[in-house]
């Protein structure tokens, strides 16, 4: 059903988001972010560079890794797209697929460390291990830092959601529109990320 898409919205800080504290707040976490895993990576290819480290393979479990967190974004971008077309059932089914994908991916995560030990391959005894256990160590701690975010947002639209007064107001609240927005954001970063992560210590070999 329509919601009036002609009539004047008075939440429009929620539809242009540039300048919402929310938002902003958001943006510049995911600078610095950033910011700290570039320093990571430059830091590992000046030291590749000056002591001549060896190159080292990354379990396969690591790619497989890149394709739960590419389902879990992918699951993220369903719910905001089922919250848009009013769709509760696939709405909550969608955000606990994300949740549900990304704890398994945080378990997967320590299987992978634990191939690595299994192959005696340490972070004290090799300087390669050392960048690699370093850099998906911080963002697996990163995932875990959004995971309780995600947990109490779909909680409370569980029990928004179950009552139907409650349900019409809940889609046509601007603030979890914009919390599901950041929600989003966030989890496509992580995703980016980490695939921008694995293919850069998979073709570690290029480097010089």
């Amino acid at each position: 059903m329509s919601r009036h898409p002609n009539k004047p919205n008075p939440y429009n800080e929620y539809q242009q988001l540039a300048f919402h504290p929310y938002n902003v707040f958001l943006m510049l976490l995911l600078a610095g972010i950033s910011a700290l895993f570039l320093t990571f990576l430059g830091a590992f290819i000046y030291t590749r560079i000056q002591s001549g480290m060896q190159p080292m393979r990354i379990p396969l479990l690591f790619v497989f890794n890149s394709l739960l967190l590419l389902a879990a974004s992918w699951a993220m971008w369903r719910a905001k797209r089922s919250f848009l077309l009013d769709r509760e059932k696939h709405y909550l089914l969608e955000l606990k697929a994300a949740m549900g994908l990304s704890v398994l991916f945080l378990l997967l995560q320590s299987v992978a460390w634990a191939i690595l030990f299994s192959r005696n391959i340490f972070p004290e005894t090799d300087n390669s291990a050392a960048y690699l256990y370093l850099v998906s160590g911080l963002h697996l701690l990163h995932v875990l830092a959004g995971l309780p975010f995600l947990y109490f947002f779909t909680k409370r639209s569980q029990k928004q959601l179950a009552d139907p007064v409650s349900m019409l107001i809940y889609f046509s609240d601007p603030e979890m529109k914009l919390r599901l927005r950041l929600l989003n954001i966030y989890w496509h970063f992580l995703d980016g990320l980490w695939i921008l992560l694995v293919l850069f210590f998979g073709l570690q070999g290029w480097i010089r």
